[in-house]
């Protein structure tokens, strides 16, 4: 069979008897061999599409047949409805129809999966014919299911028919219909409410109406909803719905109907039904009490979602309605109730965190009346805010130590989720209540720091503090006057706890700015951060603190810095920190050190570098492994982020500036900068590491990133290493060519190739490493895209910053020019973007360097053919505006050739793609020589033609453009 069936496979031949189906179907479900299964696979999707499938469905649905396979006739007849609709003769309509009903009939005492496949086969066939072919469908289904028949009970016919009413709107949702279809079908719909409503009222409010019966009814409300069913139409069966509530089997399917139609966009249009809602939600409390009392987490959560879907979407239409405010600001109390709902979260509940977007709902709503409106709301509910900081504070705080060890790792980064949440929402809550939350909180921290009968649990003094690091993170509070106070209570705090610790460290942290501004109070808070350095489950919290105080307060550490210093090296040398907080302390103390005298500088550096040296001098002469490479990397980075933000030039800005702090260092004397007499010290130690591990591209890369950082903060002051780092850089290249090195000799072109003095290292450099890539191109560049992409950005900024680059005897214009071309064709994104930078680069300055323009006049329609190529489908449709750039360079800068070039380029049949006529590439040429100014315009031009090259024009895909 296995022998037969690969044959059928390989000539796609449909026509096959049901028992060769049904031997296929056991090979799909039963066979244990995979590649059987495979197979049997490839041959039934191939059997389901052919014209044959017609005949095979009705007989897989015999009977005698098992599920599966009356399954798969089922689907089968589905794909075809839906995807082959256009196959079915228009006088076949209604024999299908009828064979579909009578199938319903059958299965609607059988098999469920079977029979919700053949609902899913008519309700596609309703939506292809209505309203034309088949108008007052859903009136007609309901028709025939309630006539007696087939000796089929009414129970099974009634749910049978709730399962193709249900269905019916759902495959609505999904189905492939063009949009024009897709609005009258919707319309028809609508209609047919009229038939659907009355019998679902009807089942629904019959007590002899059986569970399953009343649970069916309500997904099928649910369903009908999603088409913006007026909710002034379905209010009677939302009504029904509350009445389902306390009935545990339909509670969830009622929470979803409910939410469904009120969340619609439409039914804030119905002012009065959703004024009869509140009411309604209003009576749940009694449930959801008793559902808190006795742990239900299901209920608690459902009848939450009920009221945040009511409050959420209709908050602005509820408060207008200025004669029930009183209602209102009960249903507004209701979420709040959820929102502090006993019990830790996610663990012991999980309905608070439904309720934190409603806040900013109702407060973005609010605030958006006009002043004298929003006074009056003020006056309600800002001390409804008050009450939710408090809430939201209690709800923030940790469990007991010992409750909090019993969780598991998902439930610990849980609540650190939703304390992130919580955090935000006190930040927002901040803008309504303003410099009074920080002077609450302030009272609070404060009575329970010094109050000595009450003893206090971590946790409340914890919560108190993040309370005040989530506003001061993102809010500025240099002029709150509670600042000093908080301040002075830190040290008073009892820290016995790494979340306690973590969350003093985030605080002092958030407010670097602050203490930038006085300075006075480093001394209360910087031995705090210094002894938390020490901690490795402080790492990240302590690390961070220390970089934004280095940072923000730098001229106000000197006299600090001996013991800041001490410290970090220290913690480096004890290993005590990950890499990362390892890069950050180095990050930290090139802040520090950036105030410093420059003999103290060097100084510091001196002892600060000293070990890694002699540590790197140790790697240098081992042989290379896999352990000291990662030793070499990580002394590499150190590095590197030392010099990051190490940065003595701001000194001078920072005491122009009136407004700045009295400088305390002295004045720059002349020299090298520090961080260049240093990396004179190590550059040849680096140059023999490299000799070592030149084929290692992350050692390389760790190399580059040293001077890359290095340049990017001296800028100018690196010049004394400009010459050698140039013939550094060549040598490296020349021997194994790497990205990096590409992307440092562009950092050293956009900073030194303006400059006389540096001009003729920085050209025998960039001269060198384009002779090297041209050489990669001969061999076949497709390896290295990375090489490639960094090469056209080289090429891109030598253009920009000194195109007198090109006018070498030494570069072959030529050949960088036909590298272009060829990497327009590559497949990664990236390295096309930075071809067409290239380009755009490039194409202005044929007026003003000859060799530019020659190469433009010689070989400029290879490049048009590439761009064209890339529109016709051979590159990703993300690169269009990158195109749509080159071709609008080329109409503005060579105008007359580009004419000759398109006609010639577009001349050949089936280019750019076959599915363009003459016609339309000659519209498209003519639209592109007409935007010489407009570069929007052009990249629409192009858009609409790539989709017309690709046979996406007009498609839902397009639409999505």
């Amino acid at each position: 069979f296995i022998l037969h069936l690969r044959d059928l496979v390989l000539t796609a031949s449909g026509s096959s008897s049901v028992s060769t189906y049904t031997c296929a179907l056991h090979q799909l479900y039963y066979d244990p061999n995979i590649e059987n299964k495979n197979l049997a696979q490839k041959w039934l999707m191939q059997a389901q599409v052919s014209p044959q499938a017609w005949q095979f469905c009705w007989a897989l649905l015999s009977p005698d047949k098992v599920p599966e396979i009356q399954y798969f006739g089922a689907s089968a007849l589905h794909t075809k409805i839906s995807r082959y609709w256009s196959d079915i003769p228009t006088d076949q309509y209604d024999s299908l129809k009828t064979q579909l009903f009578s199938q319903i009939a059958c299965f609607s005492s059988g098999s469920k999966m079977v029979l919700t496949r053949l609902c899913v086969a008519l309700a596609s066939l309703a939506l292809n014919t209505m309203p034309e072919a088949w108008p007052g469908a859903v009136a007609e289904m309901v028709r025939v299911f309630q006539e007696e028949g087939g000796g089929v009970d009414g129970r099974a016919r009634c749910l049978a028919l709730l399962e193709l009413l249900t269905v019916l709107p759902e495959e609505f949702q999904t189905s492939r219909l063009p949009q024009y279809r897709k609005g009258q079908v919707r319309g028809a719909l609508g209609r047919e409410w009229g038939s659907v409503c009355p019998l679902l009222q009807q089942l629904l409010r019959r007590t002899d109406s059986p569970g399953a019966v009343k649970a069916r009814v309500l997904r099928c409300l649910s369903s009908w909803v999603l088409l913006d069913v007026p909710l002034s139409e379905s209010e009677g069966l939302v009504h029904d719905c509350f009445s389902a509530l306390p009935d545990p089997e339909l509670f969830d399917t009622a929470v979803e109907a409910i939410v469904n139609a009120i969340s619609q966009p439409d039914s804030q249009r119905y002012v009065n039904t959703l004024l009869k809602l509140v009411p309604q939600v209003l009576a749940l409390q009694e449930q959801l009490r008793e559902a808190v009392q006795n742990g239900d987490m299901e209920t608690c959560h459902g009848i939450c979602r009920i009221a945040v879907t009511l409050g959420e979407n209709h908050s602005r239409t509820l408060l207008e309605q200025v004669d029930h405010w009183q209602s209102f600001l009960a249903l507004v109390n209701m979420i709040m109730f959820c929102t502090g709902i006993p019990g830790h979260y996610p663990v012991n509940e999980t309905t608070s965190s439904l309720t934190l977007t409603f806040w900013y709902t109702l407060q973005d709503e609010i605030m958006s009346f006009e002043s004298d409106k929003q006074a009056v709301y003020l006056q309600v509910y800002r001390p409804v805010y008050f009450q939710l900081v408090d809430v939201l504070l209690h709800k923030a705080q940790f469990p007991s130590d010992q409750e909090y060890a019993s969780w598991s790792s998902d439930e610990k980064e849980q609540f650190r989720i939703y304390r992130v949440d919580i955090s935000d929402t006190l930040m927002y809550v901040y803008e309504m209540l303003g410099a009074e939350l920080l002077s609450n909180l302030y009272d609070k921290l404060g009575r329970l720091l010094t109050n000595a009968e009450q003893p206090t649990s971590w946790q409340h003094t914890e919560a108190l503090l993040y309370g005040f690091q989530s506003i001061a993170e993102t809010i500025d509070v240099n002029y709150s006057d509670v600042i000093p106070g908080l301040i002075g209570l830190i040290p008073r705090i009892n820290i016995n706890n790494v979340q306690l610790a973590d969350t003093v460290m985030f605080t002092i942290g958030a407010l670097a700015e602050w203490l930038a501004d006085h300075p006075v109070m480093l001394s209360s808070v910087l031995p705090l951060v210094l002894q938390a350095l020490g901690n490795p489950d402080l790492s990240v919290s302590s690390v961070s603190t220390l970089k934004k105080i280095c940072r923000e307060c730098k001229y106000d550490l000197p006299p600090y810095a001996t013991n800041i210093v001490a410290v970090s090296q220290e913690v480096l040398i004890k290993q005590i920190h990950k890499t990362s907080q390892c890069m950050w302390l180095m990050q930290a103390l090139g802040f520090l050190l950036s105030a410093l005298p420059v003999e103290d500088i060097l100084r510091n550096l001196h002892s600060l570098i000293t070990p890694y040296i002699q540590q790197l001098e140790k790697l240098a002469d081992e042989t290379p492994n896999p352990s000291n490479k990662l030793a070499i990397i990580h002394i590499l980075g150190l590095l590197s982020n030392l010099f990051t933000t190490l940065d003595i030039s701001k000194q001078d800005d920072e005491s122009a500036d009136s407004s700045a702090p009295p400088v305390k260092s002295a004045p720059l004397p002349p020299g090298p900068n520090p961080v260049v007499v240093v990396l004179q010290q190590v550059f040849a130690l680096i140059q023999t590491v490299l000799s070592k591990w030149l084929n290692d591209s992350q050692v390389v890369e760790a190399v580059c990133a040293i001077f890359e950082k290095s340049v990017k903060t001296l800028l100018h002051e690196f010049a004394p290493m400009v010459s050698q780092l140039s013939e550094m850089l060549g040598q490296m290249y020349s021997t194994i060519p790497q990205a990096s090195a590409l992307d440092l000799t562009r950092q050293m072109v956009h900073i030194f190739a303006s400059e006389t003095d540096h001009f003729p290292p920085i050209k025998a450099l960039f001269e060198l490493v384009t002779s090297v890539t041209l050489s990669i191109f001969q061999q076949g560049p497709r390896d290295h895209p990375d090489i490639v992409d960094s090469f056209m950005q080289l090429q891109a900024q030598a253009l920009k910053r000194k195109p007198d680059l090109f006018l070498s005897e030494s570069l072959d214009v030529k050949a960088v020019f036909h590298c272009g071309v060829l990497s327009l064709k590559f497949p990664e994104a990236p390295t096309v973007k930075s071809t067409c930078l290239f380009f755009t680069e490039l194409l202005p300055h044929c007026s003003d360097v000859p060799p530019l323009a020659r190469v433009v006049q010689e070989d400029g329609k290879l490049l048009i053919q590439a761009v064209l190529e890339g529109i016709g489908g051979g590159a990703s449709r993300s690169l269009m505006d990158q195109f749509a750039e080159v071709l609008f360079c080329l109409n503005k800068h060579c105008f007359s050739l580009l004419a000759v070039w398109l006609k010639e380029a577009l001349q050949p049949p089936g280019f750019p793609s076959t599915r363009v006529t003459t016609e339309q590439k000659d519209n498209f040429s003519q639209q592109i020589l007409r935007e010489r100014v407009n570069k929007r315009r052009v990249k629409d031009i192009v858009k609409e033609f790539t989709l017309l090259c690709r046979g996406l024009h007009g498609t839902e895909y397009a639409a999505e453009y």
